[in-house]
């Protein structure tokens, strides 16, 4: 029987699927005591976290018996990967459990945006009943999206805007080919620079790289087309915060919304006051009840696959 430590929230039917065959330590609030979770590695076979736990050099450098860490998430940024491939150490996200709850975000988003949902929201709440103003918004229906990282989550987005009547677009610098064949549809690969100026509406689903942080700046911004929105569920650390809230402060861009920030738990978003045309979320659109018993479930039977009976 092998040890298992749990420094994060799991759902319970996974917790149970761990316990039957494995020991298992449930501490879902250890992550914040550095201390502690240092000493609890010591003597553990797997550890499983989500994004909260750092798992980098000063953790690793302790526990000698850890084979395994699974992730309950997709995001591998407080993972540090060299350190656990030196020690031939496992690392296993939960690829694509999460993928409908954040299609269904960016779809939502960006026919909130489109629609002009949220300043309507604002302008009724004062008394003023803009009916005039509102009508004049257009149908999302017949316009382009742009899909910026073409990996499972971007593929169930385009599916899920291909049905809502969008003409889909794509730009991932790791595909070749001119397109993407799915489900009784393609979805043509092409540059990003020609990605921007066509889309309605851009959204981005890249991990967080050296080369992708500060990827949307104000320069590539200012590609888009004008009045499109933009909508930020992968890692905040692409978008260039200040250079998108003078987009919009503008009017340039039409509208944006971000479940993701440069720093988190995001703390001063002051840059973005006043703008109306704008969703902020904490990191909500890949978990719902149903993805986390999805993420849960498939790294508890990952994790007791690796590790054996």
């Amino acid at each position: 029987m092998s040890s298992i430590l749990i420094s994060e929230f799991i759902t319970s039917q996974a917790l149970e699927t761990l316990r039957s065959k494995h020991s298992v330590a449930y501490e879902p609030e250890l992550y914040k005591d550095r201390s502690a979770l240092i000493a609890a590695v010591q003597n553990i076979d797997a550890l499983i976290v989500r994004n909260l736990t750092q798992v980098n050099e000063e953790v690793l450098v302790g526990a000698l018996k850890l084979r395994v860490v699974g992730r309950l998430g997709v995001g591998l940024e407080n993972i540090e990967l060299p350190a656990c491939a030196k020690r031939n150490i496992k690392v296993i996200p939960a690829t694509g459990a999460n993928a409908e709850s954040v299609a269904e975000y960016v779809v939502g988003a960006a026919v909130a945006l489109t629609r002009g949902f949220i300043p309507a929201t604002i302008s009724t709440l004062k008394g003023e009943w803009p009916r005039p103003r509102f009508s004049g918004y257009h149908e999302f229906s017949g316009k382009t999206i742009g899909i910026v990282g073409f990996g499972s989550i971007g593929r169930v987005v385009a599916k899920k805007a291909n049905a809502f009547g969008l003409k889909c677009l794509a730009y991932d610098p790791v595909l070749s080919g001119n397109a993407v064949a799915l489900e009784g549809f393609e979805v043509p690969l092409i540059s990003l620079s020609s990605l921007l100026s066509q889309s309605d509406a851009v959204t981005l689903h890249l991990p967080l790289l050296p080369e992708t942080k500060g990827l949307f700046s104000a320069d590539v911004l200012g590609q888009m087309r004008e009045g499109a929105c933009l909508i930020n569920t992968a890692r905040g650390g692409i978008v260039d915060e200040l250079a998108l809230a003078e987009c919009l402060r503008s009017g340039r861009l039409g509208g944006a919304a971000l479940d993701v920030f440069s720093g988190e738990p995001a703390k001063d978003l002051s840059h973005f006051s006043g703008i109306e045309n704008l969703i902020l979320t904490p990191h909500i659109a890949g978990v719902t009840h149903e993805s986390n018993d999805r993420v849960s479930q498939m790294i508890a039977d990952e994790v007791n696959l690796f590790l054996g009976a």
